[in-house]
């Protein structure tokens, strides 16, 4: 077992605001738990966007984003029983968490009393040094948090999985979406895809809100039953207590009131997209309909590896485009345009080690 720390390279975002450029750093020395990977496909969330930024006040640099991680094994500790060299691995928005409290013991790391270690941005719980991500050759991470890429799914669309997939499918599974079950999903972009992708394959009879209607066809090219514009009034009292759970995707401050009276008695309205401030929301449509605003974050391991083996047999996959490494300015800025269907992945044999680069 390799026992020096792992010299690997990437791209990272140096400040708030600033380009991601080339950079060399080094991956912590593998423990005798630990499965080095070489990454060959990293999925571009939005997250990835509003942590380079800083947009949420908390980042940290220099930062190589991407916590949708697909590789291939090169290495594992003396105590690594799960996997071997040559395996197709993933790894997601986590990479470690305590593992003995009461949510870590049931599979719900994400949720650890203690705070799990994020993949990018974190600290490690031994050394307290940056985490760094998917945007790089290689990853080092504890076993507990790698997940196997089952037979059949396609490597090169996989990676966007791992955090929109989750975190669509997660609400999903948590209220109990199955055959019969009346799912809306707010917003068709990198989340909301794969939320109606993921429910048509639970069964779920899904529509797809959208303030105009120039979605439809896109939704229901993706599985949806309908299209509802949430802009107009008389479509929305018609579908008055008509659904059973909405997943809202929407990755900015909005305005929940026009969805409330939607949702039927005991009915959810989950939030996954926006991190932060929603304008003012009436009480009115909660006190009479018994109606209900949850938040979700991602899923645990079980799960996360449950949805991998779900999209697998029901070959669910992101509708993504495949850029270099070299492009993810130019992603970054067709994000903030929403000029991508639906998600970016980096082909990683694109990255070449730098001459020059940062470090």
């Amino acid at each position: 077992m390799a026992s020096f720390r792992y010299k690997t390279f990437g791209y990272a975002a140096p400040s708030a605001g600033a380009r991601l450029k080339p950079f060399c750093f080094e991956r912590r020395a593998l423990r005798p738990n630990d499965v080095t990977m070489e990454i060959l496909y990293a999925g571009v969330c939005h997250s990835d966007l509003h942590w380079a930024r800083n947009d949420w006040g908390w980042s940290n640099y220099p930062v190589v984003p991407g916590h949708e991680i697909v590789g291939r094994v090169i290495e594992v500790g003396p105590k690594v029983t799960r996997f071997r060299a040559g395996d197709h691995v993933a790894v997601g928005c986590m990479v470690d968490s305590c593992q003995h409290c009461d949510q870590c013991r049931r599979g719900e790391e994400q949720l650890c009393r203690e705070g799990n270690t994020m993949t990018y941005g974190g600290l490690d719980r031994i050394t307290q040094e940056l985490t760094q991500g998917g945007y790089s050759k290689h990853v080092v991470v504890r076993q507990e948090f790698v997940l196997r890429v089952p037979e059949g799914l396609d490597l090169s669309r996989a990676a966007p999985l791992l955090c929109a997939g989750i975190t669509t499918y997660s609400p999903l599974r948590t209220w109990n979406v199955g055959p019969g079950s009346r799912v809306g999903v707010i917003g068709l972009g990198g989340l909301g895809h794969m939320a109606v992708k993921l429910a048509c394959g639970l069964g779920a009879q899904v529509t797809v809100m959208s303030r105009t209607p120039d979605k439809r066809a896109d939704a229901l090219v993706l599985g949806a039953d309908r299209l509802l514009v949430s802009t107009d009034p008389d479509a929305l009292m018609q579908s008055a207590n008509g659904f059973d759970l909405i997943i809202d995707t929407v990755p900015n401050k909005h305005d929940l009131n026009p969805y409330l009276p939607l949702l039927d008695v005991d009915g959810t309205l989950v939030i996954v997209g926006q991190v932060g401030p929603l304008d003012e929301m009436s009480s009115v449509p909660l006190l009479l309909g018994r109606r209900r605003v949850a938040g979700s974050p991602i899923g645990g391991i079980a799960q996360t590896q449950e949805l991998l083996e779900f999209c697998a047999r029901k070959n669910i996959l992101p509708e993504s485009e495949t850029i270099r490494m070299d492009q993810i300015n130019e992603a970054f800025e067709r994000m903030e345009r929403s000029d991508v269907r639906y998600r970016f992945v980096i082909d990683m044999a694109s990255l070449t080690e730098p001459a020059d680069a940062t470090s």
